[in-house]
Formats: C-alpha cells, sequence, structure tokens
C-alpha cells in the first residue's frame, strides 16, 4: 500500500447562480495530498491515507470521496474539530487561495494520533501545506522519521511562502526530511526557495540529490519534467499536449502517476530507487504525464481512472 501523508480539505469552488449573476461557492474535495491520494486510487494502486477529519458534513464529504476512488480511510484520524476550507479563486485557470485553518481537525493532529503501521504499508507519500503548517508538519514529520527508514517516501514540498510562519525551522524541518526522502519533485520556483542563493539551476539540483533523494524530479509546466537519477543520467519527459481548461491538481496526479507507474513495476522500495534505469524512470514519467494531461483539459481535481488512458 501507498500511504498518503498530509491534508485533506474543501476547495470552494466559485460557480455562477442564477441570482443577479454573482458567483456562489459549491465545495469540492480536495487538497494536494488527498488530491495524490485520489489519483493512486484512480490509476489502480492501493492506496490509503492519514489526515485528520473532521466528523461535520464537510468531513464525510472528504471520506466519501476517498472511499469512492478506492483509497483505505482506516487509518484517518477523526475529530469534531472543524474542516479546513480553502475559498478558490480562478484567473485565466490558474488558482489562489484563501484559507480558514485555524483549529481545523487536520491541522491539530499530534504525533500520539499517529496509528501503528503494518507491513501492508510499502511507501509513503509527504507533501502539500501538512508540511508547512504547525502543529501536522510537525506530526507528519515525525512519522516519516518513525517509518521512513525501511520505507520508500516520495515527497512533494509544492512550497508557498504564504503558509511559513517561522522560516528557520521549515527549512530545518524539511533539511531532516529530504534526508528520508527517495524521490522529491519540486519546480523551479521550490528548488530556489529551498536554496536561495545566486548558484546556477542546475547547481542547485545537485545540492537537492546531495541532501538525500536518490531520483530528484524537476517540473516545468508546459515544458515538461525531467527527473535526473542517482547516477547521474537524467531523463526528460515532455508535456502533453491537450486544451487546458485549469492547473488544479495537476501536480499531485502527476506524482500519483510516477509512484503508481514505479510500484507497478516493482520498483517502489528504497533499494530499487536507487538503482532505477533511464527506461523505467521514463515509463514512470510517461504515466505521470498522461495522468496530468487528462486532469488539465477539466475543470477541477479530477485525475484520471486508469481505463481513461488504456483506451
Amino acid at each position: 500500500m501507498i500511504l498518503c501523508c498530509g491534508e485533506a480539505l474543501i476547495d470552494m469552488i466559485p460557480s455562477p447562480t442564477t441570482e443577479g449573476g454573482r458567483d456562489g461557492f459549491v465545495p469540492h474535495s480536495g487538497g494536494a495530498v488527498f488530491n495524490t491520494a485520489i489519483a493512486l486510487g484512480r490509476l489502480g494502486a492501493r492506496a490509503g491515507m492519514i489526515t485528520g477529519l473532521s466528523t461535520d458534513m464537510f468531513g464525510q464529504q472528504l471520506d466519501a470521496s476517498l472511499r469512492a476512488s478506492h483509497v483505505d480511510t482506516s487509518r484517518v484520524i477523526r475529530s469534531d474539530r472543524p474542516t479546513t476550507l480553502a475559498f478558490v479563486k480562478l484567473t485565466d485557470g490558474h488558482a489562489t487561495y484563501s484559507f480558514f485553518d485555524e483549529n481545523s481537525a487536520g491541522r491539530m493532529i499530534g504525533a500520539e494520533d499517529l496509528p501503528a503501521l503494518s507491513q501492508e504499508v510499502t511507501s509513503l507519500f509527504f507533501g502539500g501545506i501538512s508540511l508547512a503548517v504547525e502543529p501536522c508538519a510537525d506530526t507528519y514529520a515525525e512519522l516519516m522519521a518513525r517509518e521512513g527508514a525501511t520505507r520508500a517516501v516520495m515527497m512533494d514540498p509544492n512550497i508557498r511562502p504564504g503558509f511559513i510562519k517561522d522560516v528557520n525551522r521549515y527549512r530545518e524541518r524539511l533539511a531532516r526530511m529530504l534526508t528520508l526522502t527517495d524521490i522529491v519533485k519540486v519546480s523551479d520556483e521550490d528548488l530556489n526557495w529551498i536554496y536561495p542563493g545566486a548558484e546556477a539551476l542546475q547547481d542547485k539540483l545537485d545540492m537537492l540529490r546531495g541532501a538525500g533523494p536518490r531520483l530528484v524530479v524537476l517540473t516545468k509546466g508546459s515544458a515538461g519534467a525531467t527527473a535526473y537519477l542517482a547516477d547521474g543520467r537524467s531523463v526528460d519527459v515532455a508535456a502533453q499536449k491537450v486544451m487546458a481548461v485549469d492547473t488544479v491538481g495537476a501536480g499531485d496526479t502527476f506524482n500519483a502517476g510516477v509512484m503508481a507507474s514505479l510500484s507497478t513495476q516493482g520498483l517502489l522500495t528504497k533499494g530499487a530507487i536507487a538503482d532505477l534505469t533511464p527506461d523505467q524512470v521514463r515509463t514512470a514519467l510517461d504515466l505521470a504525464a498522461r495522468s496530468a494531461a487528462i486532469t488539465v483539459s477539466r475543470a477541477g481535481a479530477n485525475p484520471p481512472w486508469r481505463e481513461e488512458l488504456d483506451v
């Protein structure tokens, strides 16, 4: 099982109403880590999730959405705290957010809430705003420290500076987590935030590779992605050309494609990731790019089902 560890929240998406032409907001299940879990389940991977879910109506919606995409929810941490809400503004297909997250069910989980993990959990995924907001950020870091030495770990920091209240604490926590991470996906913006110096992008990629990950994937939007293997070789994949509706959930779906493909190939282990070949990585990036393209081609975070990729 691939266990996704991080936020699940409600995206309040603007929708036209019939009264005076004003927009209303419709609640959609979302969150970066949640989206990755959903995409994994739809791609046929055995997926589960650790997150804090409220018992309120939005928490019930999130739980139902996970189950509908075949994501195991037996490790979800439930409470009567409120669900995180993210009000979304779309401009030319790109989303900006206003978050309401204080004292939420997802944010307030502590290390004492974490379940024990059985051997069926073979890999872990971390990312999103849950790595930035406390106390859950420390909780997920502790989970990785506890379980990441024996399980394959992928992380997508997807850095949003507006959520980081203590930059030094965040950088220190991220550095610790990178030492246990086998696969990391970053954008150039992420990379330049992690390493804010004047060095060239390639030098920063080398620094990131030296921090721990054995496979580093640099995504470049419409220019595709490049993966850097442990032996120094690289693999490029072009972005699929589609009529873009919006980019919501595209990166999360890409993450799922990488992990689902490596799992299908029998390569989602620490040892195998260290010895990946260019062809194996190219296969993973191809599924990731094709999956993300379908997500981009339709509104919201709506990852494809496996049969949509096989036609």
